[in-house]
């Protein structure tokens, strides 16, 4: 842009001189100068054309001169010019050789560089050092050379980074911490030093610290507005955390302000309405729950809602996930809420019919636990109950609090594996995933339900009552004992099973040996005479009927 103005005023002077001419050569005239008695006359256009060549002679006599006298430092400086510029050169190519890993060349462009500019002049030059010494594993020497370079206000951000990730290298946490909280008071807008200092706060628990280095960045404008709103509510909310049982007033204040910065973290409002009900503010804790459950169903929403008073009965908590299912409707957590509390109040098929529901909307693994739970307390079927165990153990995962793959049963405001601010999310753990449905297609959950097993039935069909026929007149001579087996005989109250391993008495009867007929004792028979019946058998066997003689 600058040459192009240039060229417009050139052209611009040119157009006026000539138009300056012109307008001279179009009103002619005399002019007269007397000096010392003479007297010089000439026309107007002469003298006009004089005084402009006169004027541009001093100009070019003027420049020739000043070229002439300033010539020998002209010369030093395009030397100096072309020495520095070589310089530059060689400590380019050893910034590109030190980020190549090229220790070797790194090392000989730096001592090019410093013979050809001086290192007070250049901080580079020290840069290109401390890179190569770390290259070469000398690291002694790189932090000797970076606390150098931070005790320079040119230099002083880049030798506090390198001390910190030096510090870091070693293991020196405490030092790293003190590198980056100095670099960060110093310069908010580094990115990487109110990145590490907010981290080693949070870790600290120290929250109100934190929140005012993010403050900083905000004004610095180093986070976008949206990111700088979002980070502060989760520092609110583990700080509403930390209140909650000492102070509970300045823990709701906390997690409200929290809510009003993003509307959809649900920590901050289950500790808003935890500090409620320590208020006894019931209305309050059910109005926050109930908000934020329009935004975003979650299970801890609904724990925290149905048992929000305590001395609720299974009917009162039932009518509260009621509640949330019309606020919500035709949503797989807001069925799942009603399941559970039916099933705590014994209403099975309630429960029944919306965890069924839940399942052809959503296969998880939760869904199935549930269905298993309500087999067991309606039908006690364990077919049923092993179904619903086995589609559980091949069904996804439930959603839970996941951050740079660790699972927690509990949201936390950083990650323990990285330190991250805002790291978790509620989410599906990546160690199994469902696949596409596709249309037309039955889901996992109605595949579930078309293969459940029928209710076995336990009852026991009824036993028609033995109808005995008197057998035939029978004579069995035991010893000098004639019996004769006629009708049936009552048994005896005093009647005792033998024992499985007692013989039985032989007899000389003829007949088959299963047709023998066994002795009733009499008169005080011992219980373990071979004669004793065992009383399972009584009722399906003729009875006996004792004759002396």
């Amino acid at each position: 842009m600058t040459t192009i103005f240039k060229i417009l005023f050139f052209f611009g002077f040119i157009l006026a001189l000539g138009f300056g001419f012109s307008w001279v050569a179009d009103r002619p005239g005399d002019i007269w100068l007397e000096w010392e008695g003479q007297r010089y006359q000439t026309d107007l256009i002469v003298a006009v054309t004089a005084l402009v060549a006169t004027v541009g002679a001093v100009m070019l006599s003027w420049w020739l001169l000043r070229t002439l006298w300033t010539s020998p430092h002209s010369v030093r400086r395009f030397f100096r010019a072309r020495k520095r510029d070589r310089g530059y050169q060689a400590l380019s190519t050893g910034l590109i050789a030190a980020g190549a890993g090229n220790a070797l060349l790194a090392r000989r462009m730096s001592a090019r560089a410093r013979s050809l500019i001086r290192a007070d002049q250049e901080p580079l030059i020290r840069v290109l050092d401390a890179q190569a010494a770390l290259i070469e594993g000398r690291h002694d020497e790189a932090r000797r050379l970076f606390q150098e370079m931070s005790e320079d206000p040119e230099t002083r951000e880049l030798g506090l980074r390198g001390l910190y990730v030096e510090a870091n290298r070693l293991g020196a946490h405490e030092a790293a911490r003190q590198y980056a909280e100095t670099a960060a008071e110093a310069a908010p807008y580094l990115p990487w030093a109110a990145k590490a200092t907010l981290e080693y706060r949070c870790r600290a628990g120290h929250w109100d610290d934190a929140i005012r280095l993010l403050d900083q960045q905000k004004i610095a404008h180093v986070l976008e507005r949206h990111e700088a709103d979002r980070l502060k509510a989760v520092l609110l909310t583990a700080k509403a955390e930390d209140q909650l049982e000492a102070e509970p007033t300045a823990a709701r204040d906390s997690a409200l302000k929290a809510l009003k910065l993003a509307k959809d973290l649900v920590p901050a409002a289950i500790v808003a309405a935890k500090a409620y009900v320590r208020e006894d503010n019931l209305r309050k804790a059910s109005s926050t729950l109930e908000q934020i459950w329009k935004i975003e169903p979650h299970p801890e929403i609904a724990r925290a809602y149905v048992r929000a008073r305590l001395g609720d009965s299974a009917v009162d908590r039932l009518k509260k996930a009621d509640k949330l299912e019309a606020l919500k409707p035709n949503n797989y957590e807001s069925l799942l809420a009603v399941a559970e509390a039916a099933l705590d109040a014994q209403d099975f098929k309630k429960a029944r019919a919306k965890a069924e529901a839940a399942a052809r909307m959503a296969s998880r693994e939760r869904v199935y636990l549930l269905l298993a739970d309500i087999e067991e307390a309606e039908t006690g079927d364990q077919g049923r109950i092993r179904h619903w165990m086995g589609q559980a153990l091949k069904a996804p995962r439930d959603p839970a609090w996941v951050a740079d793959g660790h699972v927690s049963e509990r949201w936390m405001p950083i990650s323990p594996v990285t330190g991250r601010l805002d790291a978790f999310e509620w989410k599906t753990p990546f160690d199994q995933l469902a696949g596409p449905i596709e249309e037309g297609t039955l889901s996992e959950g109605e595949r579930a339900l078309a293969a459940l097993p029928p209710v076995a039935r336990t009852e026991r069909p009824a036993q028609p009552e033995p109808t005995i026929e008197a057998p035939k007149p029978k004579v069995v001579e035991a010893d000098s004992l004639v019996i004769e087996a006629d009708a049936p005989v009552k048994p005896s109250k005093d009647t005792k099973p033998a024992k499985p391993d007692t013989p039985v008495m032989a007899t000389k009867e003829s007949e088959p040996a299963a047709d023998s007929v066994v002795v009733e004792p009499f008169f005080g028979r011992p219980p373990d005479d071979p004669g004793v019946k065992d009383p399972a058998l009584a009722s399906s066997e003729p009875k006996t009927r004792l004759k002396l003689f």
